[in-house]
């Protein structure tokens, strides 16, 4: 297996990886659905808030 701190930088990647994946996306959910076609080219909140939590508690245990 893998230490926590090696288990956190993995997903701390992925979720980095999957916030930059949101970008060419239309919103359909949240208030971001209300700007339909406009929302493409803009990070999702949601996406961009797990990433930040997950990379301070990535931090912390470093």
């Amino acid at each position: 297996g893998v230490d926590i701190t090696e288990a956190l930088g993995q997903t701390v990647a992925a979720a980095e990886r999957g916030m930059k994946d949101t970008i060419p996306l239309i919103a359909r959910k949240g208030r971001a659905s209300y700007l339909g076609e406009r929302s493409i080219g803009h990070q999702d909140p949601g996406a961009t808030s797990v990433y930040l939590i997950l990379k301070a508690l990535h931090d912390v245990v470093s």
